[in-house]
């Protein structure tokens, strides 16, 4: 083992508070007051360059050195140090997800829950080295949620039409398509018709044509249901057990309707990344295109298959 370390904020202006605050973001442990390791990789390295050189930069003295401890500490012991870390972390998120369902209402509770599962998705990029609180960690959020999950009022997934009625059809929806009617497209042609085309009107003045089928406009076929946006309600026709696309119907909800209903930390950036789709590209055609590719690109970080 080859531990990277570490930043000394003395004389710098950020606060050793700040300095240790950030520290830890990144995962690493003490080894003294200002000698802190990190397990030897280019991330880990990167993380403390941009660190010492913000601390350098304000004045303070940073040094970044690759070492092998000889003496006083084995590689099995630092290995101990950083699963403590992750641990103790584990163990936190653990005790406040099984208080979730104890103590909030339920769509509260869902939202704590989300925040809960964001914090633990960022302690196991960190757990370099296995620690054994993972499993307790996991196994709370997975009880928890499943309690949550059973607790509210399942989304009805039946359709108007059979599935393989939907192939081969124009699918219409409203001019100016945002969050949801862009990723609902995006939906449509991956898991419903490769071939689907799409046409966009304005809804005061369309009727309903042949081989045509709405969604996301009123008294579509497809649209919302209660506090269901309309990707959330394509999603659960066509592959209610994809955890992927459930995470990516999460992040299509907090942005479409703003109620913060998942709290997905995704959400503001992509918001932001749909906003700079519809700015530079007028044409509703062009924006599904472009959208696509972001969709795709997310489902498949999510664990998608391709």
């Amino acid at each position: 083992m080859a531990p990277a370390g570490p930043p000394d904020p003395t004389g710098s202006q950020l606060s050793a508070g700040k300095v240790r605050r950030r520290l830890h973001r990144v995962g690493a442990v003490a080894l003294k007051s200002t000698v802190y390791v990190l397990p030897n990789s280019e991330l880990a390295r990167e993380d403390f360059e941009w660190l010492g050189q913000e601390i350098r930069s304000d004045g303070g003295g940073a040094v970044l050195c690759e070492v092998r401890f000889i003496s006083g500490v084995s590689d099995e012991e630092m290995r101990d140090l950083f699963r403590a870390e992750r641990d103790a972390e584990y163990a936190e998120i653990a005790r406040q997800v099984r208080e979730i369902w104890t103590r909030a209402s339920d769509a509260t509770s869902y939202t704590q829950l989300a925040r809960e599962r964001r914090r633990l998705a960022k302690i196991v990029k960190l757990d370099s080295f296995d620690a054994p609180g993972r499993a307790d960690a996991e196994r709370a959020m997975a009880e928890v949620e499943a309690r949550i999950t059973g607790s509210r009022e399942p989304l009805p997934v039946t359709s108007p039409l059979p599935l393989e009625d939907l192939r081969r059809r124009i699918w219409v929806t409203r001019r100016g398509v945002h969050i949801d009617r862009m990723a609902s497209a995006w939906l449509i042609k991956r898991f419903i018709d490769p071939e689907a085309r799409f046409r966009f009107v304005d809804p005061d003045e369309y009727c309903l044509g042949a081989g045509e089928v709405r969604y996301d406009m009123f008294d579509a076929e497809f649209t919302h249901k209660g506090d269901h946006c309309t990707f959330e309600v394509l999603s659960a026709l066509t592959a209610p057990e994809d955890a992927a696309l459930q995470s990516l119907a999460e992040i299509v909800h907090d942005i479409d309707l703003r109620d913060g209903k998942f709290g997905r930390s995704e959400a503001a950036g992509i918001e932001r990344l749909v906003l700079g789709i519809q700015t530079a590209h007028p044409s509703d055609t062009d924006r599904l295109a472009r959208a696509a590719e972001v969709f795709e690109g997310l489902y498949r970080s999510f664990g998608g298959a391709s």
